[in-house]
């Protein structure tokens, strides 16, 4: 009986030393944690998560307060539609479901950056003078931001290209079958708009299989002064 007894003993002391071994640990580990969170701050989140100032239409940089920050993005081939951004809000983009195949172009006011009118013109198919009907009517003071998708070229004529030079491109002329091309310019802009992109469609150099890649274009257009 003694025996018996001894190694109940025994057994019961090693349980209670087992017990207190990880208490011990348990409770070390646990003051190690909340020291560790109290060191990172009441969030308890790490400083890497900390986000850099987002700029208008996440552009890379701010504008000046008399300017509006814009990004447009040409479409990718005929599967990825355009977007245009103007002053931080989307004008025209797959999401809003106003963009179509060939010319995607917003109107904004030059002085207010209120968005005044937004068309797609078919430029494979479609009627060209629907579109001269419409940039015959654009006012002074507004601003136009275009950007191509899939072709806009196929009916473009002379007349169509010289409203566009009036507006202050430079590169329409050369606008020719499926090439990509964005472009911002103002209805009475003195001179050539410092905003326009083009690349050609050429198939040594397309990124895509009959397409160049994708034009994007981002910057700080001044407001026009009353």
């Amino acid at each position: 009986m003694r025996v018996a007894g001894i190694i109940r003993f025994l057994a019961l002391f090693a349980t209670l030393l087992g017990c207190w071994f990880i208490a011990q640990t348990y409770f070390e580990r646990s003051g190690r944690s909340i020291r560790l969170r109290s060191w990172l701050g009441a969030t308890g989140k790490p400083r890497s998560s900390q986000q850099l100032p987002r700029h208008k239409c996440g552009n890379q940089r701010s504008c000046p307060t008399n300017h509006f920050a814009f990004k447009i993005i040409s479409g990718a081939a005929n599967v990825v539609g355009p977007s245009i951004c103007f002053n931080d809000k989307v004008l025209m983009s797959n999401v809003k479901n106003n963009i179509g195949r060939g010319l995607n172009i917003a109107l904004v006011n030059g002085t207010s950056g209120q968005l005044l009118k937004t068309a797609s013109f078919d430029m494979y198919s479609g009627d060209v003078t629907q579109l001269e009907t419409f940039l015959q009517e654009i006012k002074d003071g507004t601003v136009i931001l275009v950007a191509t998708y899939d072709d806009a070229a196929t009916k473009m004529n002379d007349k169509t290209r010289k409203l566009f030079l009036a507006l202050g491109s430079s590169y329409i002329n050369h606008l020719g079958f499926r090439d990509n091309w964005v472009f911002l310019g103002a209805k009475g802009l003195q001179g050539k708009s410092p905003f326009e992109e083009h690349i050609k469609n050429d198939q040594k150099t397309n990124k895509y299989d009959g397409w160049p890649e994708l034009l994007e274009m981002e910057g700080c257009a001044p407001k026009k002064q009353d």
